[in-house]
């Protein structure tokens, strides 16, 4: 592509603000509305040019369609070789922090959803989940080591299946109340099962922590699943194992309502490709069907045993 077309695309100071901010945060037409306060319309069309000048990209989950900026090609050349002229700019910097607020209420309200349905939650993955023996599932792919982490363990259901497998398990939740079902039903083995409050975006673990972690059915509700997965690398040590449980990509728009989920489902490529930025080796999936049509996969990475530098 000539160079002259990114050239026009960022000659209007709201697409500049535009490639700023999804640079940074991947996000929704009515997130960029809100953020700088413009009309839909507008935004819409400035989101055209960019997107098709190859300098924005998008995602279309269901009714929803998310922004974000090159990964690839020259697009993203292009965007590396400027990107410093924006970083300091005062308007740039207040959108970033409108964006920050945005994000960050979005995190909030994801919270409260699963504080608000703690009691009910169980209830709630039998609608899903169905007959399956998910747990089940999940054990019979996971070996002996001697420290497990479970990120996002809710009320802890998978933590004494788990425990058969290790000496020592971890299970991290930002619910509060989530957690606290959870602690109702493990007093008599608190030196086996370690539970703790925090966001999986900065764990409350050293580096190197875990020889293998596991994320249930928690991908679909994160914001950005690849800082996660760059995080949770952080935290597992070289050589051991990562084990990845989700849907895979579906239509049913109702789960976001139902639910609280942000993603609907994921596809093999993604996944992998998130995995390997993050410094993950993909050994393997499998599949599985669920109720109302959803089909799962579980994923097996390895971290290596010497340290990937990860990629950016």
């Amino acid at each position: 592509m000539m160079p002259v077309i990114y050239f026009k695309a960022l000659a209007d100071e709201t697409r500049l603000r535009l490639l700023n901010l999804v640079l940074h945060y991947e996000l929704n037409v009515n997130e960029i509305v809100e953020i700088l306060q413009m009309g839909q319309s507008r935004i819409s069309r400035h989101l055209k040019i960019l997107t098709d000048s190859k300098l924005l990209t998008f995602r279309r989950d269901g009714l929803w369609t998310f922004y974000s900026a090159s990964e690839e090609g020259d697009g993203l050349n292009f965007i590396n070789s400027i990107r410093y002229l924006v970083n300091t700019e005062p308007i740039f910097q207040q959108d970033l922090a409108r964006g920050r607020r945005v994000v960050d209420e979005r995190s909030k309200q994801s919270t409260q959803f699963f504080d608000a349905i703690a009691e009910d939650w169980g209830k709630l993955k039998m609608d899903i989940i169905g007959g399956f023996d998910l747990n089940e599932f999940i054990l019979d792919h996971i070996p002996a080591v001697s420290t497990i982490v479970d990120f996002g363990c809710g009320t802890g259901d998978l933590l004494p299946y788990l425990k058969s497998k290790a000496e020592y398990v971890i299970g991290v939740d930002r619910s509060e109340n989530m957690l606290g079902e959870a602690r109702s039903r493990f007093k008599e083995v608190e030196q086996h099962i370690n539970l703790r409050i925090g966001d999986i975006r900065h764990l409350p673990l050293r580096d190197n922590e875990a020889d293998l972690g596991i994320i249930n059915m928690v991908l679909h509700h994160l914001q950005s699943p690849q800082s996660a997965m760059q995080e949770i690398y952080r935290v597992l040590k070289p050589g051991s194992q990562f084990i990845i449980v989700d849907f895979l990509r579906h239509q049913l728009e109702d789960l976001r309502k139902r639910y609280g989920d942000r993603w609907l489902g994921f596809s093999e490529d993604e996944i992998g490709k998130w995995l390997e930025k993050a410094g993950f080796i993909v050994s393997g999936i499998k599949y599985f069907k669920l109720n109302k049509g959803l089909k799962g996969f579980i994923l097996s990475a390895g971290k290596p045993k010497k340290n990937n530098v990860m990629k950016s």
